[in-house]
């Protein structure tokens, strides 16, 4: 069980959205949700649209705690996480290092095999060098090695001559991707909250698109969501353990979700489960996955931000 949810011993909330990354406009989405959600849940609100001046503007603001609604590059890869360190300002969701591991697709790879859990096999280049030539055997997914929320990700078919002219069409040439192996299947995905294990989601992609991309992450409408997923018991309990186990061995706190792939027809039949990514900074919005989790767990969304809000902290 997820537990009561801890009472308010804080009082002025500085919610930090928006930014400069690819994921500005779900950022301020989300920190809007949970803006409001605080409110009612009695605490004091400031929202921070953030900019280069973030240090100076919340040394001005003087918050007791930040609630990091940011998400893509600086807010969720550890650097705002930093700044927030120097200010002795405690803040929500993963630390420092846990921030920088889990954005970089290549090195939280290296520290969820270590720690047991499935990765895809994957090679890193530079978008000219994905460009020029099939880097693994197709099909394989093309992914910036620092994003998030399926930004830029281009699929190769089976059966292509060569890389898609439209991997070139984001980003610059000498920026570093990951050509990773495509998981044909179903897309699963767990949270970890606190200490508490949630149960899995089976996102369905919908109006014929070719996974759970942008649109289906964010658009209403974009993806049906099956909860709890209709899969094995055995199945059930591997992505629970490995939500745990990557979560776990990057460091996260807060809330944090891990993203499956399950292919039912692979290994003779027996199936096959991937661990794609793990996400420090899940998304807060109306469609979001983790405040869906937490709900189906017996939260409210107001319960959920009280929660990351107390539980938030510096020094880690």
């Amino acid at each position: 069980m997820i537990g009561k949810a801890p009472e308010r011993t804080r009082e002025h909330v500085a919610v930090l959205m928006g930014g400069w990354s690819a994921e500005r406009d779900v950022s301020l989405r989300s920190g809007a949700a949970c803006a409001k959600a605080l409110e009612g849940e009695g605490y004091r609100v400031t929202q921070i649209d953030v900019d280069r001046d973030i240090a100076a503007r919340l040394k001005e603001v003087q918050p007791d705690v930040c609630f990091n609604a940011l998400h893509g590059r600086f807010g969720e890869d550890g650097c705002l996480q930093g700044v927030l360190e120097c200010l002795a300002i405690p803040y929500t969701h993963s630390g420092v290092l846990a921030s920088a591991l889990a954005m970089h697709k290549e090195r939280a790879k290296d520290v969820m095999r270590l720690a047991g859990v499935p990765v895809a096999e994957a090679e890193v280049v530079t978008r000219r060098q994905a460009m020029e030539r099939h880097a693994i055997k197709p099909p394989y997914v093309v992914k910036p090695v620092d994003e998030g929320s399926s930004v830029g990700v281009v699929i190769v078919e089976v059966g292509a001559n060569g890389p898609p002219a439209r991997i070139g069409e984001i980003g610059k040439p000498d920026d570093l991707v990951m050509v990773e192996r495509y998981i044909p299947g179903r897309e699963l995905t767990c949270a970890v909250i606190g200490d508490f294990v949630s149960n899995i989601i089976e996102i369905k992609p919908l109006k014929g698109l070719e996974f759970y991309d942008y649109e289906a992450k964010y658009a209403p409408g974009g993806s049906q969501h099956v909860l709890p997923a209709d899969v094995s018991p055995d199945v059930y309990q591997l992505v629970q353990k490995y939500t745990l186990a990557a979560c776990s061995a990057l460091g996260c706190r807060g809330a944090a979700r891990a993203d499956f792939r399950f292919d039912d027809a692979a290994a003779g039949g027996t199936g096959e489960l991937i661990c794609l990514e793990v996400n420090t900074q899940p998304g807060m919005t109306e469609t979001s996955l983790v405040p869906e989790l937490a709900q189906y767990a017996g939260w409210s969304f107001g319960e959920l931000v009280r929660f990351l809000v107390e539980d938030a902290s510096c020094n880690r």
